[in-house]
């Protein structure tokens, strides 16, 4: 799926490479699986929830949040480039690598419309599942882990796809990135906020 967290992957993989890529979608993916959790085991409350006025509050502070992120990302500026003839790369270290996990983590987490996504997939498993047969916990357990594999496999396939553009990489195409991705996070963030305020 094309999305804020979408940008900031290839963005990432372009600039710091495939292990870096790899520990950011991490992030993302263990904020999904969380996710996941809360809308399996408090099925009803987040019924409640993308059903009700909390609905339109989570989205609106979720808006606030993008809107903030876009705004930085906008006007930073790329830093600590190792720049060399065709091969540009930044220096990563285990904290980094952790600190981009945090960050995925949090980019994917602060986003409202991931747990009213994963609760629209569990309320079909379920009915899939109900109509198949009385085993429906094995068939929802198999159905959540086919869809995150697959989403992490596409992931992958994106991180590998972004590093052929590194021989590319220059400070000013950097800086072009942070501003696109800064415009993408600003105009989903202010989707949300209006969503929000109009509870849809």
């Amino acid at each position: 799926m094309i999305g804020p967290v979408f940008f900031v992957l290839l963005e990432t993989s372009i600039r710091k490479g495939i292990r870096a890529g790899l520990a950011f979608n991490v992030g993302v993916f263990l904020s999904d699986v969380i996710y996941i959790l809360i809308a399996y085991l408090f099925f009803a409350q987040v019924s409640d929830l993308a059903e009700g006025d909390s609905k339109g509050v989570a989205k609106i502070i979720g808006g606030i949040l993008f809107i903030a992120y876009g705004l930085v990302s906008f006007f930073k500026k790329p830093k600590n480039m190792q720049i060399s003839g065709n091969n540009t790369r930044e220096v990563a270290d285990w904290n980094e690598y952790a600190k981009l996990s945090l960050k995925g983590f949090l980019l994917n987490f602060a986003n409202p419309l991931v747990i009213f996504y994963w609760f629209s997939v569990l309320t079909l498993g379920d009915t899939e599942n109900s109509e198949a047969g009385p085993d429906t916990k094995f068939g929802m357990l198999l159905f959540i882990m086919i869809i995150l594999i697959t989403f992490f496999s596409v992931d992958v396939l994106k991180i590998i796809g972004a590093k052929q553009l590194r021989p590319l990489v220059t400070a000013r195409l950097l800086r072009a990135l942070n501003q696109l991705i800064g415009i993408v996070f600003v105009v989903f963030g202010i989707f949300l906020v209006i969503q929000g305020v109009y509870n849809k």
